[in-house]
């Protein structure tokens, strides 16, 4: 069986008795970073072998595992942090597997987007997940695209790239738009902004921004 494992985006202890009980008992865990996902089962004392998986190989190695699960391994898999396949590695083994007839059981557990969607303040009975925007190639036509969206944004970005995508989602859905920005969610430094997109601007040219961000954008209209 594969079983696909979220990990903590922040505090350790936000992982399930399930999930550290599975990564003790299977034959082996794939890992987005082996060195990231080191500092976990050390802290938890698990001793179970690791192996890369990540977006520069699961490519060519995605068969490979799905087969290695199908001869009678037991498996499981776990990004740097979060859920494997949300903005992640994963679905590419997910479907080798799937096709294979391997069982799949991807447990509940963190994820990023949620809890900096709930405390947007923003409606979150309904959302568009976005992820990652494209960096270069076909940016403007999904600024445009999303500019049209109704519904409750989500949007993951980088420290760096932070301020100019927002400049770039004030320009399409307008300055006044209100949005929030979480950043470090369950660390130490845990913060979110709330305001329209042109206010936060200003703050995170006042205030560079650090660590792991989350921009919850309010739907057209809403």
């Amino acid at each position: 069986m594969l079983y696909v494992v979220p990990t903590p985006v922040g505090n350790l202890e936000d992982i399930t008795m399930r999930a550290l009980r599975i990564l003790r008992e299977v034959d082996l865990i794939l890992a987005e970073d082996t060195r990231t996902s080191s500092v976990l089962l050390k802290h938890y004392d698990i001793h179970t072998p690791l192996r890369s998986h990540h977006k520069f190989n699961e490519h060519e190695t995605s068969e490979k595992e799905a087969d290695s699960i199908l001869s009678g391994k037991n498996v499981a898999l776990i990004s740097d942090a979060g859920t494997p396949g949300i903005s992640d590695p994963g679905f590419m083994l997910v479907r080798a597997c799937v096709e294979k007839g391997v069982e799949v059981q991807c447990l509940p557990g963190a994820t990023a987007f949620v809890p900096a969607l709930v405390d947007s303040g923003l409606p979150c009975d309904r959302f568009y997940f976005e992820g990652f925007l494209p960096q270069k190639k076909g940016r403007q036509t999904r600024m445009q695209q999303l500019s049209q969206q109704a519904h409750t944004m989500i949007i993951y970005e980088s420290p760096f790239r932070l301020v100019k995508t927002l400049e770039q989602l004030s320009e399409y859905l307008g300055a006044d738009r209100k949005a929030s920005v979480s950043r470090e969610i369950s660390k130490v430094h845990e913060d979110t902004q709330r305001g329209t997109l042109m206010e936060l601007v200003e703050h995170y040219k006042e205030v560079p921004p650090k660590g792991e961000i989350v921009i919850i954008v309010a739907g057209k209209d809403s």
